[in-house]
């Protein structure tokens, strides 16, 4: 078992080659492979640090949660073979948000103790650099969530969704429901169903049941930028 937690650390830690031999041991001891059903929760309020995830199949979404009204917004993806460390904000002291954290679909991580992580990044130079790099490439994405939430209309935010979900599945076909859309947007789905329709009316989309299928790419990058 150890055997395949050190091989799988190797393949998905990037600084894994500047390690010495006994930093290297440190994260094989104090890392554990975990597996996530599609819509599990992987880490959220009152959860004890989870630590740093390597994410070896499948995504997760970490997003923030309104206590109040209880909507949703995704802050960001991670998918294979990238890595989450916002997942362990008690060692990032930056970081005096909660962030929730689920799996998109079924998924097998590498979870790096977050006490033995925090050792390694004072004993690693490498390793502190690519942890905040990390960081600061996180807060990237959550500023451009920020920014459209403040800055843009909702149809230029949905025509965002759809095209950059689309990208990134690499089909014009976006499998999702009008409910999942909202939760991804921290929107109502009465709002995103009358904004789809609307699209659907203009030509820009075909909507079916659980399915979106985009027709006209060009107009829809018209109306997001």
């Amino acid at each position: 078992m150890r055997s395949d937690i050190e091989t799988g650390l190797s393949e998905l830690f990037p600084v894994w080659n500047a390690l010495d031999e006994l930093d290297r041991r440190l994260l094989v001891e104090h890392a554990h492979a975990l597996h996530f059903s599609a819509g599990a929760h992987v880490h959220g309020i009152g959860d004890e640090c989870i630590g740093v995830l390597l994410v070896k199949t499948g995504s997760l979404r970490a997003y923030m949660l309104s206590p109040k009204s209880g909507k949703e917004i995704t802050l960001f993806r991670v998918a294979s073979p990238d890595t989450c460390v916002l997942s362990a904000a008690c060692i990032l002291r930056m970081i005096t948000f909660d962030i929730f954290v689920d799996a998109v679909e079924d998924a097998d991580v590498l979870a790096i103790d977050s006490e033995a992580y925090l050792r390694l990044m004072e004993r690693s130079s490498e390793v502190e650099a690519y942890t905040y790099r990390q960081a600061a490439e996180r807060f990237s994405d959550v500023m451009w969530i920020m920014h459209q939430i403040v800055f843009m209309s909702f149809d230029e935010r949905l025509a965002v969704f759809l095209l950059d979900e689309t990208a990134r599945s690499g089909s014009q076909a976006l499998h999702m429901t009008h409910d999942e859309i909202a939760r991804h947007m921290g929107s109502a789905r009465e709002v995103v169903s009358r904004m789809l329709k609307y699209f659907q009316q203009e030509g820009l989309v075909d909507l079916s049941r659980g399915c979106i299928t985009l027709l006209d790419r060009q107009r829809l990058h018209a109306i997001a930028s």
